[in-house]
């Protein structure tokens, strides 16, 4: 399968979803399986991974129904709250819905450390009884707490979205290198390559504005740890499907079939547990 691991699903709520600034008012609307399905079928990919974008249990519901009503949506990440007390119970209560990979938070809105105190780390080790993932959503400034949390973990498996937000638009590139040269060296930790072009300028972008990036990527995580995501619809600030897709297309295209199938599925399916 050619799997897209990593969008989103909607029905816009204005105060709910207030991190859609004025300047992303092109995704200030409703995006559902039905607003995808031609879209994947266009491009070429037989389904996705959908992933929390809001902090609630009712999110999770809310995917997992998609799910059931979608070929498409072939896994969820869904969203728990970690620190809770009754966590155990609640990946419990989760765990009858097969659809649910692994669970995510948004932590690029947290403090540097949040990823690094007792109680998320203790939360997030809890998922390895269930044979769950975890998504880490980040910006560079929080990969040092990241670090610390994949290492304290080896038992779960781990993905950073979006290559953890480096500053593609400010062209900087060395601290963010260096930290994921040794998170990277986890083996139970992955990468996702999405969510590029909203680090850019979203009105004048090139894709080799995201090579440099891409070969730290490559380098350290190798073919076997990488995987195709397109951020839709957040990508649709500064770039369509297709667009996003031929970025990871064109850097990969020297690579041959086989690693172009492991980026686009074969890793996902496996990390996800989706076959």
């Amino acid at each position: 399968m050619i799997i897209d691991s990593h969008q989103h699903f909607w029905q816009y709520e204005p105060v709910r979803d207030a991190w859609i600034t004025d300047d992303m008012s092109a995704i200030r609307r409703d995006f559902l399986p039905a607003d995808l399905e031609p879209v994947l079928a266009e491009n070429g990919v037989d389904g996705c991974v959908a992933v929390q974008a809001s902090q609630s249990e009712a999110e999770t519901e809310f995917l997992v129904k998609l799910a059931r009503a979608y070929d498409i949506v072939k896994g969820v990440v869904g969203w728990v709250d970690l620190q809770a007390p009754t966590l155990s119970d609640r990946l419990a209560h989760f765990a009858q819905y097969p659809p649910i990979k692994g669970y995510r938070h948004v932590a690029q809105a947290e403090p540097d450390d949040f990823l690094a105190r007792p109680a998320v780390v203790e939360g997030i080790r809890k998922l390895a009884d269930f044979g769950l993932t975890y998504d880490i959503l980040i910006y560079p400034n929080q990969l040092k707490a990241a670090l610390h949390l994949v290492r304290a973990v080896p038992e779960v498996n781990f993905v950073i979205d979006h290559l953890a937000k480096p500053y593609i638009k400010k062209r900087d590139i060395n601290r963010w290198s260096n930290f994921m040269a040794e998170i990277a060296k986890q083996p139970n930790v992955h990468c996702k390559l999405s969510g590029l072009v909203t680090e850019a300028d979203w009105q004048d972008w090139g894709k080799r504005d995201f090579f440099p990036y891409l070969d730290v990527a490559f380098e350290h995580f190798g073919p076997d740890r990488l995987m195709f995501g397109s951020d839709w619809p957040v990508c649709l600030v500064a770039a369509n499907y297709t667009q996003v897709k031929t970025i990871i297309e064109d850097y990969v295209e020297p690579w041959g079939d086989e690693v172009r199938l492991k980026v686009f599925g074969e890793n996902a399916t496996r990390f996800y547990r989706l076959a």
